[in-house]
């Protein structure tokens, strides 16, 4: 894979896109009681990296950064990954373009502990062979100091003749700099491998992946791979090129990405970087791969003119002998719902997309049976290649079943804010997932959720939040988890269940 000038280029180009101008130097980590000064003192005799785009990429105030973060964070959803997870890939804009798809990665390792981090990125102002490593004092970003893994550095630079210290590499680079804050709200504190990658070619990244196997040998350690996708396309060209790119992720083939991105056929900035990771993860014992999420600047800001694709990703090593204790059991219960219903509920819904983008009023439907004009409320999800394209629903049992799963998946497809309206390309890849729900039932005991079973709707104050019975499911959680995981959906903490004027609801669906 060779970077040429335009690949070069496109990936400087991410700085142009979050509008950020480089602030070298300063003190952008103080707080009130001085706490950074006496840290920084801890660091006096060595170097210093000190933040290159804070104030322009995110925050520059730690305590604006931090809420802004965790919002992220908690906006993300927490995955099963059915085995332990070896590395991450993050895009690297500026927050309000990609933070959220960032988040994705991050908060699957919520919880965990690492030995060191081994973030590789690539370099977008400087040019130079082979891959820099910063072995020396801190990162710094405005939560605090990231000391650095100075003996793993060393071992990398001792391993291979390719791995150096370049300064100039890691003084105004983003795209290692803007994963640091999201590794210290989530892990809190951590040692550091920072590597910047200069000369993008296979053989290149292939060498680097394999130093970084060796050196970590006997550790527990993250990778991460920092990178964007293409760069100011028109929208569709865009999706269409970066799913080129999904397809080699989700193939978890370093030789194939690096194909995709020399035939133009696919873009990615941090490609190098990527390819990197999969070489040291797969010599990690990573034998998995998971698209977690995709998104594009215009999918943030409408504007679908030129736009940059981003993806969060996870690599990890499968677990063969892991029982699923979830996975063989159907979620929710039967509402006695015939076959031949199921069918017409899902024809209403199909019809319902359709006819809103061909800018047709919804189809009147006759010739229904009672079930179907029974008063229920019901979900519509959508999916697409697996991941989530849309989901609402009507909790009350107020509309006719058949009319609620009309409107439904009207707005599913239409009005659901995290996504952009479903266009008439994707039609023939979605999946329509309609779930017709059981009345609201208030508990007082928690000991009456049966996960699986049951979904939760959790309300207090003006926040409230509910999730279907399949998303336990899902994810193999237990019932506090549950609990939790409906709070945050709530936009509540986590343990809101527990406080007095909290009301919890439990209530089942038919699934289909």
């Amino acid at each position: 894979m060779k970077i040429s000038a335009t690949r070069f280029q496109k990936g400087y180009s991410t700085v142009l896109l979050a509008g950020g101008i480089f602030l070298m130097g300063g003190n952008l980590g103080g707080g009130p009681d001085g706490c950074a000064a006496r840290e920084e003192g801890k660091f006096m005799k060595e170097e210093i990296r000190r933040p290159a785009v804070a104030g322009s990429f995110y925050p520059a105030d730690a305590s604006t950064l931090s809420r802004q973060v965790k919002d992220f964070l908690r906006r993300a959803p927490k995955m099963e990954i059915p085995g332990e997870i070896i590395a991450l890939v993050c895009p690297h804009a500026g927050y309000m373009y990609s933070g959220q798809v960032a988040a994705y990665s991050f908060r699957q390792i919520e919880g965990k502990s690492f030995d060191a981090v081994v973030v590789v990125a690539p370099s977008h102002r400087v040019a130079f062979s082979g891959a820099s490593v910063y072995d020396r004092g801190a990162y710094q970003t405005p939560l605090g100091m990231i000391p650095i893994e100075k003996e793993l550095c060393q071992k990398l630079m001792k391993g291979s003749g390719l791995i150096r210290f370049v300064p100039q590499a890691h003084g105004p680079e983003h795209s290692l700099e803007v994963q640091l804050p999201f590794l210290q709200e989530i892990l809190g504190p951590f040692h550091l491998v920072p590597i910047v990658i200069g000369d993008q070619s296979y053989a290149t990244c292939e060498q680097v992946g394999q130093a970084i196997s060796r050196a970590v040998q006997g550790k527990k350690v993250l990778l991460v791979a920092s990178t964007d996708l293409s760069h100011f396309h028109p929208y569709d060209l865009a999706v269409k090129k970066d799913q080129v790119i999904l397809k080699a992720l989700e193939a978890f083939d370093p030789k194939k990405l690096s194909e995709e991105l020399d035939s133009g056929r696919g873009e990615a900035c941090g490609g190098g970087p990527v390819i990197a990771v999969m070489v040291a993860a797969k010599a990690l014992g990573a034998n998995r791969s998971q698209v977690l999420k995709y998104m594009n600047s215009g999918d943030v800001t409408g504007d679908r003119s030129g736009v940059v694709g981003y993806a969060s990703a996870v690599f990890y090593r499968e677990d063969k002998g892991r029982e699923k204790k979830e996975g063989s059991r159907q979620a929710g219960i039967s509402l006695g719902l015939s076959e031949e219903e199921k069918k017409t509920l899902r024809r209403i819904a199909q019809s319902a997309i359709e006819r809103r983008l061909r800018g047709e009023p919804p189809e009147k439907i006759e010739g229904l049976t009672d079930t179907l004009r029974e008063k229920r409320g019901a979900f519509v999800s959508l999916h697409k290649h697996g991941q989530l394209r849309g989901c609402i629903g009507l909790i009350q049992a107020t509309k006719p079943l058949y009319q609620s799963v009309q409107e439904m998946a009207e707005a599913a497809a239409f009005n659901d804010p995290r996504f952009p309206p479903v266009s008439a390309k994707e039609l023939p890849n979605l999946d329509i997932e309609i779930s017709v729900l059981t009345p609201l039932e208030r508990i007082q005991d928690i000991q009456e959720i049966e996960v699986g079973k049951h979904g939760l709707y959790i309300k207090k104050d003006y926040y409230s939040g509910l999730l279907l019975p399949q998303v336990a499911t899902q994810y193999n959680w237990d019932r506090l988890t549950f609990l939790e995981e409906t709070c945050r959906k709530a936009g509540l903490p986590r343990h809101a269940w527990k406080d007095s004027d909290t009301e919890i609801y439990r209530f089942s669906a038919e699934i289909f």
